[in-house]
């Protein structure tokens, strides 16, 4: 099926964690001038003075980052001792047209911006997923959107596309569960999960090569990278941002500081 996706998409997964090399213990011996050691000073002091700077004020705080950088996380996080509250970001996430379950008027909307393909996506499903949803009861609306994520997982794409095509004929989310289980992503395995739904396998199949909903698709992606969404899962719990495959404690943690009332509006 032809698809056009952009090439600009990022590629992380999940946290990634840098790992610092030891200083050397080898200790160096040198003699210089006087002046060469005002000189040495006067760098270094510069160098301190631009470190202190980037600690104090941060990098720049635009989407782009301020999603990004909360991949350890919730945007929620709590604040250090010293500071008199924690400090909270709240993104404005559309959900209108796409697919969702839960009441309308639910007091927790989760978004989720998600791979088929993706071994942490499926973590979310397998391991957390029900349990959030069986921790509250009719307290969660919970929508999903697509961020397949190409240029690593060659079959995100055709899955997006074909759990779109169940949702035409309102099957949407037995078929994104039957999604999330398989080992295998391709035409045959669709066609497959759209006879075990008892779909229209005739039009399921039509659609699967028609292109309908590759534009869609791809508003998703430009939409997640313009926000700065940069890894897969990407949760939203009324807009605050949950970066990764986090356990259920991250996710009650917020929710109930939500559903109390002390994160402000």
């Amino acid at each position: 099926m032809a698809t056009k996706t952009k090439k600009t998409e990022p590629i992380l997964e999940s946290e990634e964690i840098e790992a610092l090399e030891e200083p050397s213990n080898s200790e160096e011996y040198v003699t210089f001038k006087r002046s060469h050691f005002y000189s040495a000073l006067v760098v270094l002091a510069f160098a301190v003075g631009i470190l202190v700077g980037y600690v104090a004020w941060g990098r720049d705080s635009g989407g782009t980052t301020t999603v990004a950088a909360q991949a350890n996380q919730p945007a929620a996080a709590q604040a250090p001792e010293s500071q008199t509250a924690p400090q909270y970001k709240r993104y404005t996430i559309p959900t209108d047209g796409y697919p969702a379950f839960g009441p309308e008027d639910a007091p927790i909307t989760i978004v989720e911006f998600s791979d088929f393909q993706c071994p942490f996506c499926r973590r979310f499903h397998e391991e957390t997923y029900r349990a959030l949803l069986d921790a509250y009861p009719n307290k969660i609306r919970f929508v999903y959107r697509n961020f397949p994520l190409t240029s690593i997982h060659p079959d995100a794409m055709s899955a997006a596309v074909a759990s779109l095509c169940a949702n035409d004929q309102n099957v949407y989310w037995d078929y994104h569960d039957k999604l999330f289980s398989s080992e295998t992503l391709t035409t045959d395995t669709y066609i497959q999960y759209a006879k075990d739904l008892n779909l229209d396998v005739d039009k399921f199949t039509a659609c699967l090569s028609s292109g309908a909903h590759d534009a869609s698709i791809q508003a998703d992606m430009d939409f997640s990278i313009n926000l700065g969404i940069q890894s897969t899962p990407t949760f939203f719990v009324n807009g605050l941002a949950i970066v990764g495959a986090q356990p259920l404690a991250n996710f009650t943690q917020l929710i109930d500081k939500e559903l109390a009332g002390e994160i402000p509006q």
